[in-house]
């Protein structure tokens, strides 16, 4: 009787791509260089972020002949790519507002909580041979984490450049955490 648990090869090169995506994610968040302000703060953690992003879409496009999956990751690229363009267009006009230390403790303090999350979430998705359900499942915390610390960011003094691009993190990645919950659900995406 074969192994229904092995791992094809295809699962373990798109596996493979995803954890190096998500160690390459976490040393480009954790290892940013931060200051005194909030708004730049937010932007030098949530590009590496955003990267990571266009790179799992990418996986799984090479990976998944799901139409709705592949649509949506195609969407994801978009989204992503714009939003890093807006970020890396504010980072230093908005790294000019410089926050008072408690509020940049409160803020880290937060924000340490939602990465500790977000990447036990996303190291702990299930492996496997259904990769467009695999891929539903790590992008969601993903998601999840782009929308607390956004939400966060909002709690304190930022650039009033930065608010529309934080407001449009909350509702795009909203919208898609929706998307792919229902995706999941659907008996199409089970498969690979």
């Amino acid at each position: 009787m074969a192994n229904t648990y092995l791992l094809s090869d295809e699962s373990k090169h798109y596996l493979c791509c995803y954890y190096q995506i998500l160690d390459e994610m976490i040393q480009g968040i954790t290892t940013a260089k931060l200051t005194q302000s909030i708004s730049r703060n937010f932007i030098v953690q949530m590009i590496p972020h955003h990267r990571a992003a266009v790179r799992m879409c990418r996986n799984i496009l090479e990976a998944s002949d799901n139409t709705p999956v592949r649509r949506l990751a195609q969407r994801i690229i978009t989204q992503q790519t714009q939003g890093i363009e807006i970020m890396e267009g504010l980072v230093d006009s908005c790294g000019q507002l410089i926050n008072p230390q408690m509020d940049l403790r409160l803020y880290h303090r937060r924000m340490d909580l939602i990465f500790r999350e977000m990447f036990t979430r996303m190291g702990g998705a299930p492996e496997g041979n259904r990769l467009n359900a695999i891929f539903l499942q790590q992008m969601i915390p993903h998601h999840r984490g782009a929308v607390r610390m956004a939400h966060n960011a909002l709690r304190y003094e930022v650039c009033t450049d930065l608010v529309p691009a934080l407001r449009n993190i909350m509702d795009t990645q909203n919208r898609e955490i929706r998307q792919m919950q229902s995706l999941l659900r659907r008996v199409g995406c089970q498969g690979a």
